[in-house]
């Protein structure tokens, strides 16, 4: 494996939604890099996992606000992809969640 595409797929996001997603549509959800695009982001998911990717979309996450007893401050922003896989396949790191 390649360290520039560990780079650009910071980590698998887990959540209901995204295991909906997963089951109705084959979606799988990444926490990225941010100033990852579309197509390199296409091409590190189809390295790592060995699969084929027919769609991405990204968002960027704004912070939520917090605050810890007098301090407000606001968690940092992130960027989220949306990568539709070829019918059939699957990513093991979310088999079993």
């Amino acid at each position: 494996m390649n360290g520039r595409f560990t780079d650009i797929i910071e980590a698998p996001v887990i959540t209901e939604k995204g295991t909906v997603m997963r089951q109705e549509g084959n979606w799988y959800l990444f926490k990225v890099s941010r100033n990852a695009n579309k197509i390199e982001l296409k091409r590190a998911v189809e390295k790592l996992f060995g699969v084929h990717v027919l769609e991405v979309r990204t968002m960027r996450v704004k912070g939520k606000k917090k605050h810890y007893g007098n301090h407000d401050y606001r968690t940092a922003e992130w960027k989220k992809a949306m990568v539709r896989l070829k019918e059939g396949e699957t990513i093991e790191v979310f088999e079993g969640v």
